[in-house]
């Protein structure tokens, strides 16, 4: 109970979350990823965060793939230092229009840019340590966000932050993009089987290979068809013109739509394990 007002009294002063999919999402998705990945990979990726010092942010540490997963939002804080990556964790393609994903990433300034970018110069080795430290807590992060639904869709609404939303009991200043970034994970994460062993429980290898498959803009296609008719549909069609009502998240949107979320996050952390392989034979 203590922590959940904490976590209240932090969304009531605060203008935005600081961290997309918060912890529940991207941690899980690392470590369904180091779960998944072949033991060279696991050690080479080990060996590659003990330099983690290297990048110099000791508010900000990234010694497990845990904490890498979450030190490109850690890092936002740190004013001009960090800047240039802020459009990288989205990509605002509207869900209203055919998918049309080149003018959302002109530029290369988005997260499946940004997913391929960095999966190119972790697999570098000519590229400094320090950077190619930088480019696995980068690539970790952005599979993780390009998995929250409502950072691959939009509808000119910065990905639903303009959308009133009252999840549960937290009304408030709550919006929809925070009810995907952080109570649905969370609640989703743990639920039985909880965290990322829950969540490969009951797997097999053909199914998680079938997960994994594709390419990084066929992940991003399928996530922005999940913000269009989940996020934005949860309660009628998703393109209805926009109410100043606020939308109320209950408990059968909450249980249908857990699903869907462990989904989500199983399939970024498959994913992540490939491209992590790939980029570290």
């Amino acid at each position: 109970m203590f922590r959940k007002i904490l976590i209240l009294a932090a969304l009531l002063l605060a203008p935005a979350p600081a961290m997309a999919w918060w912890e529940y999402g991207h941690e899980t998705v690392a470590r369904i990823a180091f779960l998944n990945v072949r033991p060279e990979t696991r050690a080479k990726i080990t060996q590659l965060l003990k330099k983690q010092g290297l990048l110099e942010t000791p508010t900000c540490p990234a010694r497990t793939i845990e904490e890498a997963s979450v030190w490109p939002d850690c890092v936002k804080p740190l004013g001009e230092r960090f800047s240039y990556a802020s459009s990288w964790h989205y990509q605002n393609v509207d869900v209203c229009k055919p998918f049309d994903q080149k003018s959302a990433c002109k530029d290369g300034n988005c997260v499946s840019a940004q997913i391929e970018r960095n999966a190119k110069l972790l697999a570098d080795k000519t590229v400094p340590e320090r950077e190619r430290v930088m480019a696995l807590a980068f690539l970790v992060h952005f599979v993780g966000d390009l998995h929250m639904p409502l950072h691959s869709g939009d509808r000119g609404d910065l990905g639903g932050n303009r959308v009133k939303a009252a999840y549960g009991l937290i009304e408030g200043r709550t919006n929809l993009h925070s009810v995907w970034d952080g109570y649905l994970p969370e609640r989703a994460v743990t639920t039985p089987p909880a965290g990322a062993e829950g969540l490969l429980s009951g797997t097999t290898a053909e199914t998680r290979a079938a997960m994994a498959a594709g390419s990084v803009e066929d992940w991003a296609r399928e996530n922005w068809a999940v913000a269009r008719e989940q996020a934005y549909g949860v309660k009628g069609e998703s393109c209805d013109p926009v109410s100043e009502d606020r939308v109320r998240i209950e408990e059968p949107d909450v249980a249908r739509l857990t699903p869907v979320l462990r989904d989500q996050v199983l399939k970024g952390g498959l994913r992540l394990a490939r491209m992590l392989g790939e980029a570290l034979a």
